[in-house]
């Protein structure tokens, strides 16, 4: 009936609920996972579970398991039960901060959750496709080694050579990465092996900001969707160091969907791909705080804490070189001012309710 059947981990979150959306679209069938540990992580304003109660209503061939990644043999008997043809993975422990308070529980969840995933792929699934849902946390503050100039209102790279940003040739050890880093980078080489090792088709996906209007931003994670939310709400933010001129590459969640679409059709295995809003969609804290004033009118009431965050990036824009090389029709859809128009335009609906 189905022409293919996609497992979607994390599917009430941002990226695996637009992936969720994205198939169910195409007409195949799809099994999202997930328990709404975000609630766990973040408290109850992290909770996912009105995103899924939306797309239970709004999908038409979706349905949820309420499955925890860490459960290897439920993962196993799922699927060798309903064997999928693509797995998206974007179930994790997301927060760079929190993984400090909760280390056995974030380990668990990203890098023995993924190993579990993987391993069921392989014995159940070994012709499917495994996009792996990975961070530019892997980096740690490797990226900081390169020379910085400070402008008025951002941080930006001093030498021209690195203009496009930061590539998948920057190391990965030897820098400080934050528990939740180091986490991610074990579940990022444990795909990239099942995929040389074993030949499984995984992608690696290692990603800027990603976001989009249905993000549960909170403050220790979804910066630009806690942000937009704070502003419309009239809200205090505190921005954590480096004089709020630290640069992200924010990316629309259905860009990112687009570029494991493009690998599922030609699928690399083992292969890392940096995905982020890259250049175009690079701004500063303080220029993301303007947008929004200049967009919406709504002024965001911040301080400057005086911490950096430990291992935090001062300047990370993704060099979408080989993604673009490698996959010639994907490319960056959705510009930073449509991201920050969508965001605003939501929370100005919830608050109207």
């Amino acid at each position: 009936m189905f022409e293919m059947r996609v497992i979607v981990t994390g599917s009430s979150g941002l990226i695996g609920s637009a992936a969720v959306r994205h198939w169910d679209a195409l007409g195949d069938e799809v099994i999202g996972i997930d328990n709404d540990m975000r609630a766990t992580f973040f408290g109850p304003d992290g909770s996912t579970r009105w995103n899924q109660t939306r797309l239970e209503e709004e999908t038409t061939n979706f349905r949820t398991v309420a499955l925890d990644i860490r459960d290897r043999e439920g993962v196993l008997a799922l699927f060798e039960k309903e064997t999928p043809d693509l797995i998206i993975h974007c179930a994790a422990q997301p927060s760079h901060d929190k993984a400090a308070a909760i280390p056995f529980l974030d380990f668990e969840v990203n890098a023995n959750g993924t190993l579990n995933l993987l391993e069921a792929t392989r014995q159940h699934a070994p012709d499917a496709v495994f996009c792996h849902m990975s961070t530019n946390k892997v980096y740690g503050d490797a990226p900081n080694e390169l020379p910085l100039q400070e402008l008025e209102s951002r941080w930006e790279y001093a030498d021209e050579a690195d203009y496009n940003g930061i590539s998948e040739s920057c190391r990965i050890d030897q820098t400080m990465h934050s528990l939740f880093g180091a986490s991610k980078t074990a579940a990022d080489v444990l795909a990239q092996e099942y995929g040389k090792y074993f030949g499984i088709k995984t992608g690696i996906f290692r990603g800027g900001c990603l976001t989009g209007a249905s993000h549960s931003g909170v403050e220790l994670h979804g910066f630009l969707s806690y942000l937009v939310h704070v502003a419309v709400a009239g809200k205090p933010y505190t921005i954590f160091g480096y004089k709020g001129k630290q640069v992200r590459d924010q990316i629309e969640c259905s860009d990112v969907v687009k570029a494991f679409e493009a690998f599922s059709k030609n699928p690399r295995p083992g292969e890392v791909y940096n995905i982020g809003g890259g250049r175009d969609n690079a701004a500063s804290v303080l220029e993301c705080i303007e947008k929004i004033k200049e967009l919406s009118g709504h002024e965001v009431q911040w301080t400057l804490g005086d911490d950096n965050r430990k291992g935090d990036h001062i300047c990370y824009i993704s060099d979408l070189s080989k993604l673009r090389r490698d996959y010639p029709d994907w490319d960056i859809r959705v510009s930073l001012d449509e991201i920050l128009r969508q965001m605003i335009a939501s929370e100005e609906a919830k608050l109207a309710k």
